[in-house]
């Protein structure tokens, strides 16, 4: 088979030439581009046949640039999805860099799910990287800058590790094709190092507790769109590969509750709306990891399938507080509010976002956060069970009712703003579409599954259990502004483990250059001290007055050459 044909070609290509032919044009021509890019590589992919391969050699190694199965497919679709109404939420800009970045990161997203080698992994892990750091940098700010670079730092170390990973599991004997790894049970030094780098690249990128602060850092300071494309691709790429490398490995289900349960207190109290977004995201992320640690087939099904709902209804939220920051300027909670009279169709669309991430019935989140929670509990993980509940219920709290509320309701804070552009609407109501619609027939998801599914989500037990946790968050809620004890909307910027970063590195590097410029001054003067004294020295012997220096009369010219005579004659003979 050719891989130059159309419907054989792989997933990534169109993407990629669609973002080189997006350089070299401007204008109407530049929108048809990444308008059309998505579209006809969608094309491209849904014609390719099942189980396609693609292999080629470099250096003796046989290596599989694409792998496709039912996992990849499924991943395949939802970037195409998420490229599409992404490029349709930009659709207003004219800004080159963000067009060709967004582009060319969603074609690394596709290569990577794609990939069945370690190499070719690592080349698309870190495309994944340099492309979606653009994204940051197009804001143009003094933060964003400083955000970028550590965004940077992170995603490359990850890349690092990655690659040395693969590199120790092929010199431990291993061949270079991407398979299920084991934390436990390798025969030799190399690959036990080496699955441990690799899982730790992994959990990097996915946003493992201390970890994921590149998270909280840089989305928000990305661009509107910028963080919509963010939002659906690097975590979910890092998700896709622990589903293929380390379903089933036990240590993800405590890092998983971790990440469900801290993001909770931080969102609470964040002012920010789009940070608030950013902890909700490892929050549901947290849900993921755990469905992938405890690794039944339901169980995985429920871990893709909410990664496949959360790039939905988290990119509509996001896309909400982008249409807010487009218009307004800044999305911080304590200068917005009464915002649904001029953003009413920006307004719905959020509430639509905010009912699917908290998983109300109906909506996309309800049909799939159910799965791994059902299958904690009945595979004997009570008290993850009750961590994974209350998270739930923090989730709703942060961004099911604080990012609708403080944004649009709230008090009003006085500003009359247009709505949204017309293509950011129609790209949140194609969102709010998907999430209705798989919230009332999952079907449409579950038969996408790696697995065969015989689930249905609609049970009486469920939908109770779910809207009486609802309930009961929503009147703490209430209860809360009414006592004025809920937290208040601060002016600033929360720190938890990237203090370590933004705070403590920064001062013991400053306290270092200052430890080194007192050590260089204590050796420059110290030094100076040595060299004055030898020249005093010198100056006794070898000056003006010195010894050396002294005349010498002929009475003691006489007896010197005298003398001199003694020895050579007493030598000679």
């Amino acid at each position: 088979m050719n891989w130059l044909e159309f419907g054989s070609m792989p997933p990534f290509l169109i993407l990629l030439i669609g973002a080189i032919l997006a350089i070299c044009t401007r204008g109407i021509s530049q929108k048809v581009i990444i308008l059309a890019a998505p579209v006809i590589s969608f094309v491209n992919f849904y014609l390719l046949p099942d189980n396609f391969s693609l292999t080629y050699v470099v250096y003796g190694l046989n290596l599989e640039l694409v792998y496709s199965d039912k996992l990849s497919r499924l991943f395949g679709y939802l970037f195409h999805l998420a490229a599409l109404i992404g490029v349709i939420y930009s659709l207003q800009l004219k800004d080159t860099v963000q067009h060709v970045a967004a582009l060319a990161y969603a074609a690394c997203a596709v290569g990577a799910v794609f990939a069945g080698d370690w190499i070719s992994l690592f080349i698309f892990w870190e495309g994944l990287a340099l492309t979606s750091v653009f994204l940051i940098w197009a804001r143009r700010t003094e933060r964003s800058y400083r955000s970028s670079m550590r965004y940077l730092v992170m995603q490359v170390l990850s890349g690092v590790l990655l690659f040395a990973g693969a590199l120790l599991l092929m010199r431990g004997g291993m061949s270079a094709k991407v398979v299920s790894l084991s934390l436990t049970d390798n025969f030799n030094i190399y690959t036990s190092v080496g699955t441990w780098l690799i899982f730790i690249a992994f959990g990097i990128k996915a946003g493992f507790p201390l970890l994921h602060t590149w998270i909280t850092d840089s989305y928000p300071e990305a661009t509107a769109s910028g963080s919509v494309f963010l939002t659906a691709f690097s975590t979910k790429v890092a998700l896709y590969v622990l589903v293929r490398c380390f379903a089933g490995t036990e240590l993800l289900i405590p890092i998983g509750l971790t990440m469900a349960c801290f993001p909770i207190f931080f969102a609470v109290i964040e002012n920010d709306l789009r940070r608030v977004l950013t902890y909700s995201m490892i929050n549901q992320i947290g849900f993921m990891v755990c469905g992938i640690g405890v690794g039944t087939e339901l169980a995985i099904n429920g871990a893709v399938a909410t990664a496949f709902n959360h790039v939905i209804y988290k990119g509509l939220l996001m896309m909400s507080m982008g249409a807010v920051l487009y218009r307004v300027g800044h999305v911080n909670g304590s200068n917005l509010g009464g915002l649904y009279r001029s953003m009413p169709i920006t307004t719905v669309c959020c509430i639509v976002g905010a009912a699917s991430i908290s998983a109300f019935p109906l909506f996309s989140g309800f049909v799939s956060k159910a799965i791994i929670m059902g299958e904690m509990l009945h595979n004997g993980h009570t008290i993850g069970w009750l961590m994974l509940l209350f998270a739930a219920a923090g989730v709703f709290h942060h961004a099911g009712i604080k990012i609708p509320f403080f944004a649009f309701f709230g008090h009003d804070s006085g500003l009359k703003v247009k709505e949204a552009p017309i293509n950011m609407l129609i790209a949140m109501s194609i969102s709010s579409a998907l999430c209705i619609g798989i919230g009332t027939n999952p079907q449409l998801l579950y038969q996408l599954l790696p697995y065969e599914m015989n689930y249905s989500p609609y049970d009486l037990t469920h939908v109770v259990t779910q809207l009486q946790l609802l309930f009961f968050s929503a009147l703490a809620f209430v209860l809360l502004n009414l006592w004025k004890q809920y937290p208040p909307e601060l002016r600033s910027t929360n720190l938890d483990s990237d203090w370590f970063i933004r705070r403590a590195f920064p001062f013991v590097y400053r306290q270092l250059i200052k430890l080194s410029s007192s050590i260089r001054i204590a050796i420059t003067t110290m030094s100076s001290l040595i060299a004055n004294k030898q020249v005093n020295v010198l100056k006794k012997s070898s000056g003006p007055y010195g010894i050396l220096s002294r005349g010498w009369g002929a009475n003691n010219m006489i007896f010197i050459v005298i003398l001199l005579l003694g020895v050579l004659l007493f030598y000679d003979f």
